[in-house]
């Protein structure tokens, strides 16, 4: 309604994470640690906001399982490797979408669309757990939907070629197929805890821009290699001054899963994300794609929850802040 504040100020929310950044004099100091988003919060069953948040990540994750499973649905009905996009296209389908669903959706609801990475978030104090269960059920029946409707244009051709379930690859073990889903999952939520970072945006960035100011200077290289127009966008991208540095997010984001990709598709054809493996496995049904489910969703929260620990102990040393 026109004139009315939105009821977005609830639970963590009402504590914004951004700080105001001034000159590039900024140093530690300046930043002041958000409070942990409280464990329960009834006021947000209330809010739109709420429930708009998990509309969002379910349909986020319902395209990013359309798109991802008709990928690899083509890169196997085709006749040669020549033909398709192969294994390089799939981990750019997945990566690409990640990328485009987190820029679209991170402003309404963070941009999950993963249960691993609301788990992380969750065991940081960064949502609370009413919030990250709602996400997770969202994400599960987005997953479901995305890899029913595939399965609708090309029944067939579906069951023939595996529903894009994720399952162990001959010649590998259970605790291979587990190690790479811990490795890959802990890769992406380091991620996201990284580029997510608040602290981030409230110190100064100096070695990119640095850089910039040796290569305008002194590079004579570049005035063949790189062009104005690309230099001054690389200037704003790394200036401390540019206020929406967290709109680069998505991108170190979908570039984790993309890499992630390339290297565990051989082994379990990449999971790292509970509901695109258990979405796929409901609408396949299939003997071989539910055996090894437990391995897309125990790997999956290891990683998850190594990577909170990790970025908040070791990184932020947060509790050690709170002792002083």
């Amino acid at each position: 309604m026109e004139g009315k504040e939105e009821d977005v100020h609830v639970g963590a929310n009402q504590f914004p994470e951004r700080q105001p950044i001034g000159t590039a004099a900024q140093t530690d100091k300046d930043y002041k640690e958000p409070p942990p988003a409280p464990l329960f919060e009834p006021r947000e069953l209330k809010s739109w906001s709420f429930w708009r948040a998990g509309i969002a990540e379910f349909m986020a994750t319902f395209l990013f399982l359309y798109i991802g499973v008709l990928t690899v649905m083509g890169v196997g009905s085709s006749p040669s490797k020549c033909a398709s996009v192969g294994i390089q296209g799939i981990a750019w389908a997945f990566g690409g979408m990640i990328f485009a669903l987190v820029y679209c959706t991170a402003g309404i609801s963070g941009g999950h669309i993963n249960p691993a990475v609301t788990f992380g978030l969750l065991l940081a104090r960064k949502l609370s757990l009413t919030r990250a269960v709602f996400y997770m059920v969202m994400q599960c029946l987005g997953a479901i939907c995305g890899a029913g409707v595939v399965k609708g244009f090309q029944k067939s051709q579906y069951q023939m070629l595996g529903g894009g379930a994720n399952v162990l690859s001959p010649g590998y073990s259970k605790g291979d197929g587990l190690g790479a889903e811990i490795v890959g999952t802990f890769v992406l939520v380091y991620t996201v805890f990284s580029a997510t970072d608040a602290k981030r945006n409230a110190r100064d960035s100096h070695v990119p821009v640095n850089i910039l100011n040796w290569v305008s200077g002194g590079g004579r290289l570049v005035d063949y290699v790189i062009s104005e127009e690309l230099l001054v966008a690389l200037w704003s991208l790394t200036s401390t001054t540019h206020e929406s540095m967290t709109i680069l997010a998505p991108l170190p984001i979908g570039f984790a899963v993309f890499l992630v990709h390339l290297a565990t598709i051989p082994i379990t054809g990449t999971g790292i994300n509970p509901a695109r493996s258990l979405g796929a496995a409901i609408i396949y049904n299939k003997d071989h794609a539910w055996d090894d489910l437990w391995i897309f969703w125990v790997g999956p929260f290891i990683g998850a929850a190594l990577a909170a620990v990790y970025h908040q102990i070791v990184i932020r040393a947060i509790p050690f802040k709170h002792r002083a």
